[in-house]
């Protein structure tokens, strides 16, 4: 039976809803856990200096395809191994990070499924733009142990909001500890508005934050509708769950025997806005029609 070797940052149980949608890829090109194929997890628990180790473990295991869940473990996983092919499920520019020569040959043993939601974030602060016109004073928050990931977001955002007249503060967090000081500093800076950036770790804690933004009152457009449902404004990012079922599908052609070069990049281009009204009635914050005629949820 062959044997998948799933190497996450966030732990299984955090990551269930991407899990779910990597086994409905598998399941809808014919393969199920338990019965002609074993999926074996390894997760970092949101250290990133684990992930090395981890990856090595996958390879002496002798799976028979690794499946990177994001930048960093993507970027471990490669240099772990050159044989064994990898499927990653990341939210950068493959190209940009080394992770593959270009989008249609992909090179080597490597192939996977980009979000490309480093380029989605400037968009979620025109989106709270268009919710707060008022405001010029916001803030980004970004994760720095993935320094690849947090630098581009700053610089896209720092680019938008130079566009729009804003005034940016870039903040970061590591850990839940950091939210508090996060928050604090907002206040401080008498910051109107918070965009959330990506990676595993922020990505783990959307429910968590989008309930902190309400408590402190701060207009906040997230990631996802984990966000939302927790008491955030607005999420608005490329749809994750749909890049693991393609991921699904990607890894069941790579064990029918197809090779990573022949199988290109995939970008996942559903986009998908959330937004909270009862956040945004507490907020005082008068939605445009326009804005929830866009909508693909509107929590009420």
């Amino acid at each position: 039976m062959p044997v998948i070797g799933y190497l996450g940052i966030r732990s299984p149980a955090a990551d269930a809803p991407f899990i779910a949608a990597f086994h409905q890829g598998l399941n809808e090109a014919g393969f199920t856990d338990g019965r002609n194929v074993t999926i074996e997890f390894r997760s970092a628990q949101n250290d990133y200096g684990r992930l090395p180790a981890l990856a090595a473990e996958l390879v002496q295991r002798g799976v028979d395809v690794i499946v990177p869940t994001s930048t960093p473990a993507a970027l471990v996983a490669k240099a772990a191994t050159a044989t064994i092919p990898i499927v990653f499920e990341i939210g950068s520019d493959p190209i940009n990070i080394g992770l593959v020569s270009s989008l249609s040959r992909p090179g080597g043993n490597v192939t996977g499924v980009t979000q490309m939601n480093i380029i989605i974030t400037p968009k979620r602060l025109e989106l709270l733009h268009e919710l707060i016109p008022s405001a010029r004073v916001v803030a980004l928050l970004v994760d720095p142990a993935n320094p690849t990931i947090a630098a581009a977001q700053s610089s896209g955002v720092g680019s938008a909001a130079q566009s729009l007249g804003l005034e940016l503060h870039v903040l970061t967090a590591t850990t839940d500890r950091d939210f508090d000081a996060v928050f604090a500093k907002l206040s401080q800076l008498r910051a109107q508005g918070l965009v959330v950036g990506g990676g595993s770790f922020l990505i783990s804690r959307q429910k968590q934050l989008g309930a902190l933004a309400l408590r402190h009152l701060t207009p906040a457009v997230g990631h996802t509708r984990e966000f939302v449902l927790g008491g955030g404004l607005s999420s608005y990012s490329s749809s994750i769950t749909e890049a693991y079922r393609l991921v699904g599908h990607y890894v069941a052609r790579v064990l029918k025997g197809e090779k990573p070069d022949d199988l290109p990049v995939q970008q996942a281009t559903k986009v998908e806005l959330f937004l909270n009204l009862k956040t945004a009635k507490a907020l005082s914050i008068t939605v445009p029609n326009t804005l929830i005629g866009r909508a693909d949820e509107v929590i009420e």
